[in-house]
């Protein structure tokens, strides 16, 4: 910021501040994690919101206020859009299909005219993560795993360390919400783990 000032750039210049995923919490073999996120439950790799939920800062000149605060969820696929739509260039839908531009939110809109966010994690991680995947629509957020065939159906409103899951009380939601993950993996060609017939079990 300082360096900006110097070169007088700062009425020219929009600064991001965000992460790509939650600090890492879990590790596998009892080693040490280097980070506690609570209250959110677990870190990065995983789809729980210690793994998703991160700070974001945007400051662009003559268009945020310094004490604004925005509690609509966003997510990383949305900074292109937006950085072309303050650089005043025409926005590229088949270049960022999964975003949509932020700038309504820093001008003071209260939500973006989206109905859910979506995470793939088809994979195995070092934090203990095992393939799964995740919805969240307003307030409610399912996750999936695949390994174990189970999901888990959360209420952040209420209960942002998703400590008291609802799948089993809520079946019509968390049917609901399962049903929105599974149509957008098919709508996006979303590629699914498959068991390695070449493994033998111990």
């Amino acid at each position: 910021l300082r360096s900006l000032e110097e070169l007088e750039l700062t009425e020219q210049t929009v600064i991001i501040f965000t992460s790509d995923n939650g600090g890492l919490s879990t590790r596998a073999k009892n080693r040490q994690a280097p980070t506690s996120n609570e209250p959110l439950r677990a870190g990065k790799g995983w789809c729980y919101e210690g793994g998703i939920r991160v700070p974001l800062i945007v400051r662009a000149p003559g268009i945020t206020d310094a004490a604004a605060v925005c509690d609509e969820p966003v997510i990383s696929m949305d900074y292109v859009p937006t950085m072309l739509e303050l650089a005043g260039l025409p926005l590229r839908p088949e270049k960022h299909m999964d975003g949509l531009s932020l700038v309504p939110l820093l001008r003071g809109a209260e939500q973006l005219p989206r109905k859910a966010l979506y995470w793939h994690y088809p994979h195995y991680h070092g934090s203990t993560w095992t393939p799964g995947a995740a919805v969240r629509a307003r307030d409610w957020k399912l996750i999936e795993f695949y390994e174990y065939q189970k999901v888990e159906l959360y209420n952040l409103k209420e209960d942002v360390g998703e400590k008291n899951d609802l799948a089993a009380t809520l079946p019509d939601k968390r049917d609901e919400l399962l049903a929105k993950l599974h149509s957008w993996q098919r709508e996006l060609g979303a590629k699914m783990p498959t068991m390695n017939p070449d493994i033998k079990e111990s």
